[in-house]
């Protein structure tokens, strides 16, 4: 059909896949999806506690003019998965050669070591150089008690890390790399 200034348009809407996958969380989240709906596993995104100190009213409802962060964030997800408490971290980098160690916050490097003292599963999923990698937390404790780097180089990933395929359904299955990973535990 032909529309003014020339535009033409087939009565079809344009789907746009060029961006799906990209996003390393909203992979995890379709993935949390597929988890919850086959009964597999409960796993959530946290909420990061955020407190309002000013609103508005409007017609559409309350809108936040000013926050701020009530407390820390831990990490990013949470849950069970056959019987076994399981928290972990997404991170994404677009640096080539290692990870910034800085994209950790002293305090979720603390609670990584509560849920594993406490034998709770307890991991970082990181996406570089177009990889995504299960990192155990155990691994990411050790790396940075025995060495200076203020990184961890991408070799250390392929050496210690498992390499998570995307696919359809689920997106990210994290969780066939988690009974890989943690064997011994599920």
């Amino acid at each position: 059909m032909l529309y003014p200034n020339k535009i033409e348009k087939n009565g079809y809407k344009t789907i746009n896949y060029s961006n799906r996958g990209m996003n390393l969380e909203n992979l995890i989240n379709e993935s949390n999806e597929y988890y919850v709906e086959k009964d597999i596993a409960l796993i959530y995104k946290k909420p990061t506690p955020i407190g309002i100190s000013e609103a508005v009213y409007t017609e559409h409802g309350r809108i936040i003019k000013n926050g701020y962060f009530k407390a820390p964030s831990t990490l990013d997800y949470n849950g069970i998965y056959k019987g076994k408490y399981i928290e972990f971290e997404a991170k994404e980098t677009q640096k080539k050669t290692s990870f910034p160690l800085a994209n950790f916050h002293e305090h979720q490097l603390k609670y990584i070591k509560k849920v594993i003292q406490h034998r709770g599963i307890c991991f970082i999923i990181i996406k570089m150089n177009n990889q995504i990698f299960l990192l155990k937390g155990e691994d990411l404790i050790k790396f940075i008690d025995e060495n200076t780097r203020k990184s961890i180089p991408y070799e250390y990933l392929e050496k210690k890390g498992y390499v998570i395929k995307e696919k359809y359904n689920p997106a990210l299955d994290y969780l066939k790399i988690v009974d890989e990973a943690y064997l011994e535990r599920i």
